[in-house]
């Protein structure tokens, strides 16, 4: 009786714009990650751009988590429909000018304007789409559960961004194989496309914020004054990126270990088994670390990813990598429930919400450090010295938990009572 009483107050706590909004989230998802899992190989190996290959993919994807601090005055001053419109439009003209950049048909408008520009510019254009989705479906999920749900809510939403995450390079290989790597691009401008237009059909406009809490661009730049004026809080944010530079790698260099030097050709199986293993452990670390020291979870959480490096360079096999990138998984399952709580007591009480809104900023920072990082080490050392190429990225998770661990024994007691 009471378990059905709890069903059916979780069941009246969401709109069916809660459940869209998701769906839609669900399958931009697979487009994203699809598209993710192979675009370095695409520019090294198809578009031909090898030396940077990994800095335009970490520049795509720094831009699309950095954005979003302005995308959020889009969603105030136009609505979530039509910025989710906006979003999927962009995102079908983006991914297919990035395919197409894979097609004989391609070549001669790359050639007349410069490969790299062409590349840098389709980039940049999908990546304006993708910075769109986080505020509109963040904000969906926020104003379309009831309070007494909201946690299970957002709970709903990270899953369903895992679960796409998961599917996407799955997907992706399947095209790749059948198809060629270019038509993953052109899947998931499709994909896009046609959330187009679902949004268009089946998504409501949610309840506006009152006018006094919407944000300008104007409110926008006074807030990153304010939060970059913040030398402790901005210290720690660079400090966590570490652990986003070793994440990265995941897709910008383990497709090219894969393929080099183990000889595995289906490097989206690597790619997707951080994702699975993140459904399946986030809960149970979770309820682990709760009572954990903040600061103690996260070291922990540096402590596995770090380790998980190391694994894959003293054993190169692809059972040792599927090993070592759940254990990275498992890294990322203990720090990230206490990641945000640790950022909000670093925040000025009266400042709350503004520091809370650049929390992502390591996710952005980690990927235009990551870039550079796996076209060094991939040009350098990939296939003289493989071994020695983890052992480096496993240095950056080292150095990290280090600085960490200074940090809060020198600064953080100094902005934070809890930590």
């Amino acid at each position: 009786m009471a378990f059905s009483k709890k069903l059916e107050e979780i069941k009246s706590g969401f709109t069916a714009d809660f459940w869209i909004a998701n769906t839609l989230e669900l399958f931009e998802r697979f487009a994203f990650y699809g598209s993710k899992a192979v675009l370095t190989v695409f520019l090294a190996n198809k578009v031909g751009l090898v030396n940077e290959a990994g800095t335009l993919a970490g520049l795509f994807s720094g831009v699309i988590f950095l954005l979003p601090i302005v995308a959020g005055v889009l969603v105030d001053r136009y609505g979530f429909k039509k910025t989710l419109m906006a979003c999927f439009a962009i995102f079908t003209v983006g991914y297919f000018l990035i395919g197409l950049a894979g097609m004989s048909y391609g070549q001669e408008i790359m050639d007349s304007i410069g490969r790299k520009t062409y590349i840098i510019t389709v980039l940049m254009l999908t990546a304006v789409g993708g910075s769109l989705i986080k505020p509109c479906i963040v904000g969906t999920v926020a104003q379309t559960s009831k309070p007494n749900v909201r946690g299970l809510g957002f709970s709903i939403y990270y899953t369903l961004g895992n679960i796409g995450g998961a599917i996407g390079p799955i997907l992706a290989l399947q095209i790749r194989e059948d198809w060629g790597i270019e038509y993953v691009l052109i899947m998931s401008s499709v994909t896009t496309f046609f959330l187009l237009i679902g949004a268009w059909i089946f998504f409501n406009e949610p309840p506006q914020q009152t006018q006094a809490s919407q944000r300008t661009f104007g409110k926008v730049f006074k807030d990153m004054l304010l939060v970059f004026g913040n030398i402790r809080f901005i210290t720690f944010l660079i400090i966590f990126s570490g652990f986003w530079i070793m994440f990265w790698q995941i897709y910008y260099l383990v497709p090219f270990y894969s393929t080099e030097v183990l000889h595995y050709d289906n490097f989206e199986v690597l790619e997707t088994v951080d994702a699975i293993s993140i459904i399946f452990l986030t809960i149970p670390m979770a309820a682990l670390v709760k009572t954990w020291r903040p600061i103690t979870a996260m070291t922990l959480g540096f402590v596995f990813a770090t380790l998980s490096w190391i694994i894959i360079a003293t054993i190169p096999t692809v059972t040792a990598t599927i090993i070592g990138i759940a254990i990275f998984a498992l890294g990322e399952s203990t720090q990230s429930p206490r990641f945000y709580e640790y950022v909000s007591t670093l925040a000025p009480r009266n400042q709350l919400g503004t520091f809370m809104g650049f929390s992502f900023l390591p996710v952005a920072l980690g990927s235009f450090a990551a870039g550079p990082v796996a076209d060094w080490l991939r040009n350098s050392y990939l296939t003289t010295n493989p071994s020695l190429m983890w052992f480096i990225v496993a240095m950056i998770g080292v150095v990290s938990t280090i600085l960490m661990i200074l940090y809060n024994v020198f600064v953080a007691p100094k902005t934070a009572d809890s930590n």
